[in-house]
């Protein structure tokens, strides 16, 4: 069973695995998932996890001496990362046993490559892709569909967990509906980007 303190509040999330400890004063979006064995603590600032993001295996979230561990919508915070009082936007991968320190600001639409460290106070840009230790940006694009993509897979499995359906991915249908989702967020990136 999870551990969860009086001040966590879970606004619909869509899976809690039972391993997870969550302490302090934390906030979980809806459609988001939390996996197994992450440990989350907020003694004294907070932690914001936005809607359909998935925080996954293992990762240690805690907040910064003076800054909040904020994490936007539709983000994957992959195995093993440790998130420290920064600041990720919307629709980001962070990688494998990626490290984000405290003051960090990631922007929207990134992706951080595994084992990235960021040290603090360390600003990337929107649509960066980033890698090394320190961490840097290496390439400028768009990753809005292949983030939004990876989130909406992990927000699928999370419904399927939730109902003890372990092979999710495997199922005939499963390929059409993500090629269904990947044209739908294409056809909303191209929308967003014409011109007005």
């Amino acid at each position: 069973m999870a551990v969860i303190g009086p001040q966590v509040s879970l606004h619909q999330a869509a899976y809690v695995h039972g391993t997870a400890h969550l302490y302090g004063k934390i906030s979980v979006g809806e459609g988001a998932s939390i996996w197994i064995n992450v440990a989350a603590r907020a003694e004294h600032q907070e932690i914001v996890i936005g809607a359909y993001t998935n925080i996954q295996d293992f990762v240690m979230l805690h907040i910064g001496d003076q800054t909040p561990t904020i994490i936007g919508s539709h983000c994957s915070i992959t195995h093993h990362c440790t998130i420290h009082g920064c600041t990720i936007g919307d629709n980001c991968l962070i990688g494998i046993n990626s490290t984000i320190m405290d003051g960090c600001v990631i922007g929207d639409n990134c992706i951080v490559a595994g084992h990235t460290f960021l040290k603090e106070g360390t600003v990337i840009p929107p649509n960066s892709i980033v890698m090394g230790a320190p961490g840097k940006v290496m390439h400028t694009q768009n990753n809005y569909v292949r983030n939004r993509l990876n989130a909406y897979l992990y927000y699928k499995n999370a419904l399927a967990f939730a109902q003890q359906n372990y092979r999710a991915w495997e199922g005939p249908e499963f390929p059409q509906d993500i090629m269904r989702e990947m044209a739908r967020l294409q056809a909303e990136l191209e929308q967003q980007d014409a011109p007005n």
